[in-house]
């Protein structure tokens, strides 16, 4: 599906799933001469994990300086060896937030880098939604899982750059070392949303809801018709009065969501919202033929955001997030057509009268579900305070 596109002075290549991404990253990767920042919150330990790995240690053996940031969390399960190949070879690894309390529900410990970002030589970029993991789950699973990565060449892979090198100062000033260099980089980045082609972030500091407004902001000028593809989809009230209000102005409102069961309390939470969707006259599609991994959205054929931010709470309160915004009709009907190919071949419709049949007890554990994810978001404190990292 990849598909190649001229914006405001850039090249933009989209890619569909790993299957796409991976060998691109690599060829990438093998042809750096300078730098490489690899971020990522899961890592596995996998065919896909071996090859990306093998790529950056090659790298750092002809002299390119390979930064690789990695979640504690997502990537907890990456074993001791892999992480001592890598550094034997002269890649840097860092770990952002090491877990510790792995099932403490604190706030700051769920405070993760879910961002999946790469750079090389500091012009190709990619903003992915694609964690470092075999592209099929397995089992009785044999598609890959639905998601999406743009690379770009041009003047946002400087502010990508920026980004992610202000990052990796900051942990390693956090594990006591380069303190200058963080003082130095503190507020390099700044928001360019109202160019064609911008880098937002979600962060706990600066830009907290950034993305959350990008979406917003979109969702309130739409005309005609906003798809949203999202893997955990669970909005807060304001973003439901957006797409409820515009559904009420006539605009027609898609959404393809995840119809395998992953997370029992997530999944039965966003069913929980079905009611007010599908009254308003919004489509809901369930994408079936594998894992829906995918965090991207079209409006009005124009305006397109692919990333790895999803909209629930983790990702819009608590993660660290980086999108990529395009405001580009050949780029979004290029994802459009992509999706809708996908709602058409891999997804099942929830109509309002197959939505009735469910009994009574089904909805009663839907709405139960709901109540638990707000009550633990009270909990916690999701949208309270903030950290430095």
């Amino acid at each position: 599906m990849s598909s190649t596109h001229l914006v405001d002075g850039h090249i933009l290549i989209l890619l569909r799933n790993g299957e796409e991404y991976f060998p691109r990253l690599i060829a990438a990767i093998d042809a750096a001469t300078r730098s490489i920042y690899l971020e990522t919150y899961i890592y596995a330990a996998d065919t896909c994990g071996r090859q990306i790995s093998q790529a950056l240690q090659r790298a750092a053996k002809r002299g390119v300086m390979a930064h690789l940031l990695l979640d504690g969390f997502g990537s907890a399960d990456l074993p001791d060896k892999w992480v001592d190949e890598l550094r034997g070879a002269g890649v840097e690894v860092l770990w952002y937030r090491p877990e510790i309390a792995r099932f403490s529900l604190r706030r700051h410990r769920l405070r993760r880098l879910h961002r999946k970002l790469a750079l090389v030589d500091e012009h190709i970029a990619f903003v992915s939604g694609v964690n470092i993991i075999n592209d099929v789950p397995g089992g009785r699973i044999i598609a890959p899982r639905l998601d999406y990565t743009v690379e770009v060449q041009g003047a946002t892979a400087g502010h990508i750059h920026s980004v992610m090198r202000r990052l990796w100062t900051l942990v390693s000033w956090i594990n006591f070392r380069r303190q200058r260099e963080r003082i130095e980089l503190l507020a390099t980045y700044k928001n360019t949303e109202q160019h064609k082609v911008a880098f937002v972030l979600r962060d706990n500091l600066r830009h907290r809801h950034d993305i959350e407004h990008a979406y917003l902001k979109a969702i309130a000028g739409a005309r005609r018709e906003i798809i949203i593809a999202n893997a955990y989809f669970l909005p807060g009230l304001r973003f439901r009065h957006a797409l409820l209000n515009a559904a009420r102005r006539g605009v027609r409102v898609v959404l393809l969501l995840q119809g395998r069961v992953e997370y029992r309390l997530q999944h039965f939470a966003t069913r929980a919202l079905y009611d007010e969707l599908l009254r308003a006259g919004m489509e809901i599609h369930e994408y079936h033929a594998s894992f829906m991994h995918a965090k991207v959205a079209v409006v009005d054929g124009y305006w397109a955001t692919v990333g790895s931010s999803n909209i629930d709470p983790f990702s819009l309160w608590l993660a660290r997030e980086a999108n990529l915004v395009v405001r580009d009709a050949g780029f979004a009907e290029s994802l459009r057509a992509d999706l809708l190919q996908e709602i058409s071949h891999s997804a099942r419709l929830i109509s309002p009268s197959m939505w009735r049949e469910h009994g009574i007890w089904m909805h009663l554990l839907m709405r139960i579900s709901y109540a638990m994810v707000r009550f633990l978001t009270g909990v916690i404190g999701y949208a309270r305070g903030h950290d430095n990292v």
